[in-house]
């Protein structure tokens, strides 16, 4: 087991231990056991699961860091949502207006950042399981 300490602007949004924790890097998906050898890398947007009492967590993780030494994982983002704390409604809609938006192709609109809001919407809806 070690820790794992999820750090976002708001402070510490949650510190838990686990046996394996699951995560996608800028360079692909990524495990990390314990003893794992130190590590920093950068994370996508994407899905972060842990195993937690014997039960499999999720998170919708938006981007960051994440830094392992010494059965300690910090992981530094912007935004963490466990798959319980997701409001789909929510998500549904962004996805939907991202969708629209990139379809849209008007000149004025930032297709990165559309791009970007799809595949956060994307991942909260696969993290919340719906």
């Amino acid at each position: 087991m070690f820790s794992v300490k999820i750090i976002t602007p708001q402070g510490l949004y949650r510190e838990v231990e686990t046996s394996i924790l699951n995560v996608v890097t800028t360079d692909g998906a990524r495990g990390v056991l314990t003893n794992h050898v130190p590590l920093v890398c950068m994370l996508d947007i994407g899905k972060m699961s842990t195993i937690e009492n014997g039960v499999r967590q999720e998170y919708a993780v938006n981007g960051g860091l994440l830094y392992f030494r010494n059965n300690q994982a910090t992981i530094l983002t912007d935004t963490c949502e466990h798959s319980s704390e997701i409001d789909v409604e929510r998500a549904i809609s962004a996805k939907q207006r991202a969708e629209e938006r990139i379809a849209d192709k008007k000149p004025n609109i930032d297709l990165q950042r559309a791009e970007l809001a799809l595949k956060r919407a994307m991942t909260r809806i696969n993290v919340s399981g719906k």
